[in-house]
């Protein structure tokens, strides 16, 4: 690790939570809706598909893992593992009555849900603080997501608010890149 790369990263950090607590519940709501409508088309193409448990203040895109379990999809979610201190994805079949509060206090499926390798995943959602034009994703700080999309297959799809889409962000070579970011405007494939 870089001192300065990881003083970037913590600054950044810190400017886009700032940002997130900013935004009002109304707000968050209609920018949810439009990027779960942005979202559908990738979805529809998706067979096995891995969601993530929104955060307060990030964009919630919850909605669409109720909506693409009745249609047929396989939706997983992200569970932590205790023993190998990594997350893994399970299956999700009844959104209502499978989900549990995991380690960090994030939403995740209960431990009898089935797990999904991770090569099976045509489409993953993405969360992150920021993304960049060329694919970097910052993360929480943890990286436990960038060992969980260094092994995933199928197309890693970052999501967030507009403002979270910024030109080049600060990035290491073990950081994980994502081949589309999608936000409630735009749609963009990156250069990564």
């Amino acid at each position: 690790m870089q001192p300065g790369i990881q003083a970037a990263k913590a600054a950044l950090r810190k400017q886009i939570r700032a940002a997130l607590g900013n935004i009002s519940p109304a707000v968050r709501a209609v920018k949810s809706i439009d990027l779960c409508e942005r979202l559908k088309p990738q979805l529809r193409s998706a067979r096995t598909i891995l969601f993530f448990a929104p955060l307060p203040g990030e964009i919630d895109v919850w909605p669409l893992l109720e909506e693409m379990v009745p249609a047929g999809k396989t939706a997983a979610l992200p569970r932590f593992d205790p023993v190998t201190q990594t997350y893994r994805a399970r299956r999700v079949e009844i959104p209502a009555g499978e989900i549990v509060s995991g380690k960090f206090g994030v939403r995740e499926p209960a431990a009898g849900c089935v797990e999904i390798p991770l090569e099976k995943f045509d489409l993953v959602l993405v969360p992150g603080v920021a993304f960049d034009l060329s694919g970097n994703r910052l993360g929480r700080g943890k990286g436990f997501y960038d060992q969980l999309l260094a092994k995933i297959s199928g197309v890693k799809c970052g999501v967030g608010y507009d403002f979270q889409l910024l030109e080049k962000i600060p990035a290491e070579p073990h950081d994980a890149k994502v081949d589309f970011v999608i936000t409630p405007a735009r749609t963009m494939k990156t250069a990564g």
